[in-house]
C-alpha cells in the first residue's frame, strides 16, 4: 500500500519542514536483526513509537534510501533497542554505512535471535506485520513478541543535537493544595 500525500504548499520546503519538526524531541532507537549468515544488521530511527495497546503493536519509519532496511526486511523480525543517553557512540556506529557497524558493540541475542545492545534502556522484540510506503519513507509495523527493561534513561534527539530527559517539578495549584490541607 502506498499513501499519496496532498500537494505541498511552495513555502513548506524540506529545510523549513525539518526546522519546525526538529523542535519536537524524539527518542533514538536502534533496529537490529541477524541474517542467516549470522551477520548482525542494524539502523537507527527517530520515529519509533507505540501504535496499539491491544494487540501490542509498534511502528517506526525508515528512509526509502536506506541500504540496511532491505536486508532487515527479509528477516521479518527485529529488536527495537531504545538507546540510553550514554550510547551516542552506538548510535553513530549504527548510523554508518557498511558491514563494520557492529564492530566492538557488545550485544547478546534476544528471544528472536536478534541483537539486544548491552546497556539499552529497553528491548522490544517484534515480527513485521505491515509495511506502508509513505512519501520518502517506509512505515513499518511490528507485533510485539517480547519486551524487557534495560538500564539508564533514553537518549533524545532534538534540533540536530542529542540530549537527555529532565523532569520538571510542578507545584500543586494553590486551590488544590488549600483543599487538601482542610
Amino acid at each position: 500500500m502506498e499513501i499519496t500525500p496532498a500537494a505541498v504548499p511552495a513555502d513548506i520546503t524540506p529545510a523549513y519542514y525539518r526546522q519546525i519538526l526538529g523542535k519536537l524531541p524524539t527518542g533514538v532507537t536502534a533496529i537490529t536483526g541477524v541474517n542467516d549468515d549470522d551477520e548482525k544488521l542494524g539502523l537507527v530511527v527517530g520515529t519509533f513509537q507505540s501504535l496499539s495497546l491491544d494487540p501490542p503493536l509498534v511502528m517506526f519509519c525508515v528512509d526509502k534510501s536506506s541500504s540496511s532496511w532491505p536486508k532487515l526486511r527479509k528477516l521479518q523480525k527485529f529488536t527495537a533497542n531504545i538507546l540510553s543517553d550514554d550510547q551516542i557512540s552506538i548510535c553513530r556506529s549504527l548510523s554508518r554505512k557498511g558491514p563494520e557497524k557492529f564492530e566492538g558493540l557488545p550485544c547478546t541475542p534476544g528471544p528472536l535471535g536478534t541483537p539486544h545492545l548491552d546497556g539499552a534502556t529497553a528491548y522490544i522484540d517484534c515480527v513485521v506485520t505491515a509495511e506502508v510506503v509513505v512519501g520518502d519513507h517506509y512505515m513499518v509495523v511490528g507485533s510485539v513478541t517480547n519486551m524487557d527493561e534495560g538500564t539508564g534513561d533514553a537518549l533524545l534527539f532534538r534540533a540536530g543535537k542529542f540530549g537527555q530527559y529532565q523532569t520538571i517539578d510542578i507545584p500543586a495549584p494553590a486551590e488544590t493544595a488549600a483543599r487538601s490541607a482542610s
